[in-house]
Formats: C-alpha cells, sequence, structure tokens
C-alpha cells in the first residue's frame, strides 16, 4: 500500500498536515529522523503510517502507560494490529504478547523504556525484525529535557544488542536546540533528517492572571465555562487535594490525579475523565503526557510550572482537535519559591544521577526558571515569547492572547530615569549583589546587612524610596527580560551589567516598559466568533448532540474512551455534510474503512432520523 492509502483506509483522512508526508518519505527511505511539531500536530501518524508499510515490527519507546493504552486501544479501532508491554500485564501476558509478535500478530509493539533491559524483551528484539524504534516524547532522554528520564538512557545500550541496526525515529513536541543535539547525539542518530515543523498553536488563547485569591478566580471562570472539560495543574500533591477538594464542595464534576495516589486510583480518575465521566481533572504534572482526549476546552495552571518547555507541552493538552481553547496561568510569587525548593532536591528525587549531573541540571533549571518567570510578568506577547523561547521565528499577528486582545489595553510607561538609578546602584554595589538588596539600597532600607556593607554611604542609597519593593523588581525584571541586565543561575542569584548596560548609563538610551492593566471578569474572546459561529458552518446543534450521544453509548459499551469512536471534528463535518450513504460516510474526515465498518451504519441512520425528522 501506498503512504496515501494507508492515511485513507486506516485513519480516514485525505490529506497529510503540516510535516507529515516529509517525515513520512524520510523514514520510507530508511533514513533515521528527528521531528519537533507541536501536540496535536499528528506525531503518531508520521511513524504509524511507515510502521504499516515497512517489512517487520516497529517497537515505539513510550514512557506512560496511559499513553500507550491510549494509542493502542486508537490503532486497534482503526483495524491496524497493535500492542503494548507494561506493568499492566502479568508476566504470562507480557510472555504471549511476545510470543504473537514472533508470529506476526503486531505491526507496532508499544513498549516502557525500563522493558529494554529485561532479558525476554531483549531476547525477542535480537530473534525478530525490527524495522523501526520510534522514540515518543524524546526530549526525555535529555539532560536539557524539562522531562528528563534516566530510564530513557537504556535505549542506547538496546540498540547496541540487536543483530541489525533498524531506522531510529524520535518525536517531541517541545525541543530547543540544545535538546534536539542530545537526541541526536545520545540516540546516535546516523545522518538524520531533523523538522521542526513550529510551535505555534493558533487556536490556543495564551493568558496570564495575577489574583488576590486563585480560588475565586478559577471558581468564576469556571462558572462561566460550566459546560466544558478541562484541565486544572497545581504544583503539588497538596494543592491537588485542596482545589479538588474545594470544587467538590462547590458541585463541581471534578476528580484528581497525583503520584500519592494508588495505582487503581489514578487509572479509575483518569477514566472517569478521559470517559466524560468527569468534566474536570485536577493534577499534578504527572498527569497528561500523551493524552489524546480531543475534547479539553481549557487548560488551567493553579501555579506557575518550572519552564517554558513544561507550560507549553501542558498547555498544550487543550484543544488538540483544533477547537479554540484557553491556557490560562495563575501566577504569585509564592510559586517561585516552591519551584527553588524542587529545584534543590534534583538530588534526591534522582538518587541514580552523579553530583556533577544534578548541578548541571539545577544550573539549567535555574535558567529556564527565569524565562518563564519573565514570562509571567511580560508586557508583550504571550504567543511571540513562546516562539521566541523555541527559537521559532515564525512572524505572527497574534491577537489571541491576554496581552494582545482588546480587551486589555498595554500602555507604556517612560521608565529611563528609574532604569539608569537602578544600573548606576549594581554598578556601586561592584556587581556581587542579588536583586532583593539591590532593591533595599533603593529604598534606603535600614537591615544591619546595609550598613555593614556600608550601603548607607552609596549615592544611590534611598534614591528610590518613594517607589514600592513591587515597583522596583517589574523594572528588574524588565531589564533584565530585555538583557540590559543579567541574572545569574547560582543558588542565589546576582544582578550584574550587560553589554548593552551602557546604552542606559551611557548613551541615555529612552527605555519605554510596556504595562497591561488586567481586565476583572473573564468575557468571550473575539477569536471565538470565528470558530463558533455554528450557525455559519450549517452545524446544527440537535444533530451534533444527537450524534455525541451515540458516540457516547458505543465508548460505554465497548469501554473505550469516547474520542476513540470519532473526535468531535468527525461529528461535526458528519453534522455539516450529513453524509447519506457508506460512499459519502468515508468522506468524512477520520473515517477509515474500519471505523466506516463497524459505526457507518449507525451513525448514517441517526443522521438519516434527523433529516426524516426535519424535512420542510
Amino acid at each position: 500500500m501506498t503512504k496515501h492509502e494507508v492515511l485513507k483506509q486506516y485513519f480516514g483522512y485525505s490529506s497529510f498536515r503540516k510535516g507529515q508526508e516529509e517525515i513520512i518519505d524520510s523514514i520510507l527511505q530508511k533514513r533515521d529522523c528527528l521531528a519537533v511539531m507541536p501536540t496535536g500536530a499528528g506525531k503518531s501518524i508520521c511513524f504509524q503510517i511507515p510502521a504499516m508499510i515497512l517489512e517487520g515490527i516497529t517497537v515505539v519507546i513510550s514512557p506512560l502507560i496511559s499513553l500507550m493504552r491510549d494509542q493502542v486501544l486508537s490503532l486497534v479501532e482503526d483495524g491496524i494490529p497493535a500492542a503494548f508491554i507494561n506493568t499492566e500485564l502479568s508476566y504470562s501476558q507480557t510472555v504471549k504478547v511476545l510470543e504473537n509478535a514472533k508470529k506476526g500478530a503486531y505491526k507496532i509493539i508499544y513498549a516502557a523504556p525500563e522493558r529494554l533491559d529485561s532479558a525476554d524483551f531483549v531476547s525477542f528484539a535480537k530473534t525478530c525484525d525490527i524495522s523501526m524504534i520510534t522514540i515518543d516524547e524524546a526530549h526525555c532522554i535529555s539532560h536539557w529535557g524539562n522531562d528528563f528520564r534516566p530510564s530513557y538512557l537504556k535505549i542506547g545500550e538496546f540498540m547496541n544488542n540487536l543483530s541489525k541496526r533498524p531506522i531510529i525515529s524520535a518525536f517531541t513536541a517541545t525541543a530547543t536546540q540544545d535538546v534536539k543535539n542530545d537526541i541526536a547525539e545520545i540516540l546516535k542518530l546516523q545522518n538524520p533528517h531533523i523538522l521542526t515543523t513550529g510551535f505555534n498553536r493558533e487556536n490556543l488563547y495564551f493568558d496570564v492572571k495575577k489574583p488576590k485569591n486563585k480560588y475565586d478566580e478559577l471558581l468564576k471562570y469556571l462558572k462561566e465555562n460550566s459546560e466544558k472539560s478541562g484541565v486544572i495543574y497545581c504544583s503539588t500533591r497538596k494543592t491537588v487535594e485542596d482545589v479538588c477538594e474545594k470544587l467538590q464542595k462547590d458541585n463541581f464534576d471534578a476528580t484528581r490525579y497525583h503520584a500519592g495516589l494508588s495505582n487503581d486510583e489514578r487509572k479509575n480518575n483518569q477514566d472517569d475523565f478521559i470517559f466524560d465521566r468527569k468534566k474536570i481533572i485536577v493534577a499534578t504534572n504527572a498527569f497528561g503526557m500523551g493524552i489524546d482526549k480531543s475534547n479539553v476546552s481549557y487548560v488551567i495552571h493553579y501555579n506557575m510550572p518550572k519552564n517554558i518547555e513544561g507550560y507549553y507541552q501542558e498547555a498544550g493538552r487543550a484543544g488538540r482537535d483544533g477547537s479554540p481553547s484557553e491556557c490560562v496561568l495563575y501566577f504569585s510569587n509564592s510559586d517561585i519559591i516552591t519551584i527553588k525548593m524542587f529545584i534543590e532536591k534534583t538530588g534526591e528525587n534522582n538518587p541514580e544521577l552523579s553530583q556533577e549531573e544534578i548541578e548541571i541540571i539545577q544550573k539549567r533549571d535555574r535558567e529556564r526558571l527565569n524565562k518563564i518567570v519573565n514570562y509571567c510578568r511580560t508586557a508583550d506577547c504571550f504567543r511571540d515569547y513562546i516562539l521566541d523561547y523555541f527559537s521559532d521565528d515564525e512572524d505572527v499577528k497574534c491577537g489571541n492572547c491576554g496581552n494582545c486582545d482588546n480587551k486589555n489595553p498595554i500602555e507604556k510607561k517612560d521608565i529611563t530615569i528609574e532604569s539608569q538609578k537602578i544600573l548606576s546602584c549594581v554598578w556601586r554595589m561592584n556587581q556581587k549583589f542579588g536583586i532583593t538588596r539591590i532593591i533595599e539600597v533603593l529604598r534606603g532600607g535600614n537591615s544591619e546587612k546595609v550598613f555593614e556593607f556600608g550601603f548607607d554611604k552609596l549615592t544611590t542609597y534611598g534614591i528610590m524610596k518613594e517607589y514600592s519593593q513591587k515597583e522596583i523588581h517589574n523594572i528588574c525584571d524588565y531589564l533584565i527580560d530585555k538583557e540590559f541586565l543579567l541574572q545569574t543561575t547560582d543558588k542565589y542569584p546576582i544582578i550584574k551589567l550587560t553589554d548593552k548596560s551602557n546604552e542606559i548609563l551611557r548613551d541615555r538610551k529612552q527605555i519605554l516598559m510596556p504595562y497591561r492593566k488586567d481586565i476583572i471578569l473573564y468575557k468571550n474572546k473575539p477569536f471565538k466568533e470565528k470558530f463558533h459561529n455554528a450557525a455559519k458552518l450549517g452545524i446544527n446543534d440537535n444533530l451534533l448532540s444527537a450524534l455525541k450521544k451515540l458516540r457516547l453509548e458505543l465508548a460505554n459499551r465497548e469501554k473505550v474512551p469516547a474520542y476513540v469512536i470519532f473526535h468531535d471534528s468527525s461529528l461535526i463535518d458528519m453534522s455539516i455534510r450529513l453524509p447519506s450513504n457508506e460512499k459519502e460516510f468515508l468522506q468524512i474526515s477520520g473515517v477509515g474503512k474500519s471505523k466506516m465498518e463497524k459505526y457507518g451504519e449507525k451513525f448514517l441512520n441517526r443522521i438519516r432520523e434527523f433529516r426524516e425528522a426535519n424535512k420542510s
């Protein structure tokens, strides 16, 4: 079969998305590849289609049980023979899967990285024809990555044990240049085809809120979006428990997920969310990697995450089907303290790391913490900030973030004089102190340290006493963000001047700092009209509801998530096109041969009933 025939017959699509065909062609030419594609861009198809065409088996190394289970369920529904091997299976079940694989029963096998040094799995891999090894969530292999997993380092040794070298393909949604270099080097990719399709997700609305009371802000948002499904991320298990308990008391359909729960409860709670039995899941970052729930309409970060990579990956779980969705981060200075505590515990959480590795990771984590703090404080475009971070130079006319929409006017304040005073103070303090001490001197503080170091004798002592600590801190953050100042990544960061500092101190460059006056209430954003005007699209809400009800009935009967039957986008396409026969039904986006045979008549009957009831 050709790649286009596989795409249509098994996945139900007539054309490839951006980057998919390029990667598929590279693999079919038996060339290693590394693809960086945003969440929802269709990475899985890039290795699943070649797996169906190449001789032999494709082994997909995947980090999470939930990811494997979902992927295999979807593949089997699409008519593709697949299986997984992880701790959910007993020893006898694992042996059975491997025996079936040797007999050619599967084209794709998902395996956890921890399985790669298992004697049974290594023996199987040596004797079977493995055409390709795919590493999903490949950033986990890099110390530079936001989710480094030492178990991923076993991949190289595993590949060395094989009788012949297969094609190596690696995929991730978030990778800076350092992470990409690390992936290619550790996996020993040979002349790899490296593709970055871009990080922009146009359907996602980004915003940062700084509420006095986070829970009140959350409550207000959820009441205005009560019919929608979403994820609320918290930084600690305790916060997850507190927020979930409050939501349940306030009659919200919420469940929880974190590593402190038993395996059974985690699985049951996750299934409640995925199967739409619960609309809201409150979770730590232990939840979500690879979750393919298509109707997540919002992701709220109750606390600031550790870095931009983690934030963008977690926020990207919203709007996977292309629908407009919101990604809102609630920021407070206490979040910074929490993350610094996590960074200091790097060695405790990763006992297999050497002291040198721990120090390297901590240094990188502090660098990334500075970046996400700047994101939370910026008055510039949130989308531009994220794309710049990933070195994505796409020219974006945003209009779809909290700093760019018309409801949040951005004003500019001349801070030239303030900047000169701050930089002058840093220089006079010999560039040896942190931001807290600098602000204390500028405000004329009288702590013991100020007098001990003689800072009260400096000409900059007290020259900004009329400013609050927060006001000076905001200006310092802006100067750091614009590289007029440098904040080191030591355990106790120091503020230093940069090459650009003279533009302010010597050249008297005018500095205009943008700032935003936050709106109080959440309101419908203008961009939603573009996506949600159902009348213009020709969608009948009654039919769409009927199709969703049928999908839920089938999902419950087969004990699979609703999106495994059909994504929302497929149901919307049905309600617009109103197919009347199998040929027309096969033209629906996401309808392949297997799903046509399994569900076609049921959905066609529901559409016929609608047409009969609405004859004029």
